[in-house]
């Protein structure tokens, strides 16, 4: 069997691009070119992997110093607002955490302490009339004044030379590669060397090529492991449909083929044998 890319190849890039501290801090220093104290010895990554019941591995935290709590949350091409939904449990999940790792209580009487979150989505698409900012309230609730609120700032492509969009660009370059050539190892290389050529993400791409390649390839494609699972779980309610419907006796097989179009007649014939040898 040929391999095939990984559905969440651009995902695994993401996170491992940014366990390299010098990448970590060149993330966090375009958020904030202000900082003139941030090392890559005050940050943190601190990614909680398997909160969510899909398993992201995509989201990044980091801890900036005591005080400020990072969120980056990849949208990729395809966009849901279903994100902030992420995001909120990502954040109630890392503080948690920080509780925990801090040896606070909060059921003491002495306030904790907490850092400052700052949430940000990376959206590796098309911008299109897409917002700035996007915000649970007003995405959810119609803007009403509800009693929780999210906010998340949206990162799109620019022409600003740093290396979140640089990472945009990689992910833009590879579906184009795919659309091109499928989910196949050719377009994992191409893009790798489209990139290399065009001086995007070029020092890691050249000092862990070998790792991206490995990153992005599986024999397995995850994409139609899904798509398998769900048309084995629809055929299954199509067949206990049908069930009911034979066992009702009022209509022919023939109508419940047009009812029930996933089954064909001969499998209609075969499931009404098997109901008449149960009766």
């Amino acid at each position: 069997m040929q391999p095939t890319a990984k559905r969440t190849a651009k995902n695994s890039v993401f996170l491992d691009l940014f366990q390299d501290k010098k990448n970590l801090l060149a993330l966090y220093k375009t958020l904030h070119p202000e900082d003139a104290d941030a090392t890559e010895d005050t940050l943190d990554i601190i990614t909680i992997e398997n909160i969510l019941t899909d398993n992201l591995y995509n989201d990044l935290g980091i801890m900036a110093g005591d005080d400020k709590l990072l969120l980056l949350l990849e949208a990729q091409s395809s966009w849901t607002i279903n994100i902030l939904i992420r995001i909120l449990l990502y954040l109630a999940q890392s503080y948690h955490e920080y509780f925990d790792r801090t040896s606070q209580s909060l059921y003491k009487s002495t306030k904790v302490k907490m850092p400052k979150p700052e949430l940000y989505v990376i959206y590796t698409g098309n911008r299109g009339r897409k917002p700035d900012m996007i915000s649970l309230s007003k995405e959810f609730f119609d803007g009403a004044d509800i009693d929780i609120e999210v906010k998340a700032k949206v990162i799109y492509e620019s022409d600003d030379d740093n290396i979140i969009n640089e990472y945009i660009v990689f992910c833009k370059v590879f579906n184009e590669q795919v659309k091109k050539q499928g989910m196949t190892k050719q377009a994992v290389t191409e893009t790798i060397r489209i990139c290399k050529d065009r001086n995007i993400l070029r020092q890691y791409l050249s000092s862990k090529e070998v790792e991206v390649v490995t990153i992005m390839m599986s024999l397995f494609d995850e994409e139609q492991i899904m798509k398998s699972f769900i048309r084995s779980e629809r055929h299954d309610e199509a067949r206990e449909t049908a069930a009911r419907m034979i066992q009702d006796g009022e209509l022919s097989l023939e109508k419940i083929a047009k009812y029930v179009p996933s089954l064909s007649l001969e499998e209609l014939k075969e499931l009404e044998a098997e109901i008449m040898q149960l009766a």
